[in-house]
């Protein structure tokens, strides 16, 4: 891996824990509010939108539309099918910008500082760029730089969203480039334009009974169980 330059992260479920993020949230907002709710469904179904919304405007049956604003637009939709009553505009706005205020799992700022020194370190996901910068700030991740579908407009595994980062940091070199996550098709798609790949389990990342991702289903160049153990096995 001597070719090795820099380091691309899937960022939600990998780099930040949004399930157990977003709970704490609403959590927050509806003992604020007195308003009792079944907040751990209304995050999962939440986030269970998240792939159709983006579909939508991969198949061209929607224009090019930031996640927030798809994240909003689900939101909406799951207040009223579940029966969310109580919350006005801007308690809506804080609910759907929680996506910006994620917090890290345990091991990844540690892990990405160790990382930092040797390689660089970016960001390669389908959240907006304000949101990936208001993510590092809030929750101290140490990026050199934030990729995002948004430069794009291309939702991975869009094939623009991996040439972006292989251009960008590889310089036209995709061996140059690690694509880290911990999904397998992520890493699937990146392989198949010659990046590397590292692939890092975060079998909390649905819940408690999560049973897809929770471990390599391929043949990927590393598996750490963690960042810092990444950050290890490449010295460092």
């Amino acid at each position: 891996m001597s070719e090795l330059r820099a380091l691309c992260f899937d960022v939600f479920g990998t780099v930040v824990d949004w399930r157990g993020s977003l709970i704490a949230q609403a959590r927050s907002l509806g003992d604020h509010k007195g308003i009792a709710a079944d907040w751990e469904r209304l995050v999962d179904q939440w986030r269970a939108g998240y792939h159709p919304s983006m579909e939508r405007v991969r198949k061209g049956e929607v224009p090019w539309t930031a996640l927030d604003s798809l994240h909003r637009e689900t939101l909406d939709r799951l207040l009223g099918e579940l029966g969310i009553d109580g919350l006005d505009e801007a308690d809506r706005e804080w609910l759907n910008l929680g996506w910006h205020r994620l917090s890290p799992w345990p091991d990844s700022v540690a892990g990405l500082t160790r990382l930092k020194q040797k390689y660089i370190i970016a960001t390669l996901s389908n959240g907006n760029v304000r949101l990936l910068v208001d993510m590092a700030k809030g929750a101290g991740l140490p990026w050199d730089t934030v990729l995002s579908a948004e430069l794009v407009h291309r939702y991975k595994p869009d094939p623009l969203t991996y040439r972006l980062a292989i251009e960008c940091l590889g310089m036209g070199e995709p061996g140059a480039v690690m694509m880290v996550a911990a999904h397998n098709s992520d890493l699937v798609n990146a392989a198949s334009h010659g990046m590397q790949t590292a692939f890092v389990a975060r079998p909390l990342e649905y819940g408690p009974g999560q049973s897809r991702d929770t471990a390599p289903e391929h043949q990927f160049t590393l598996v750490a169980r963690d960042f810092e153990e990444l950050a290890r096995k490449l010295g460092a």
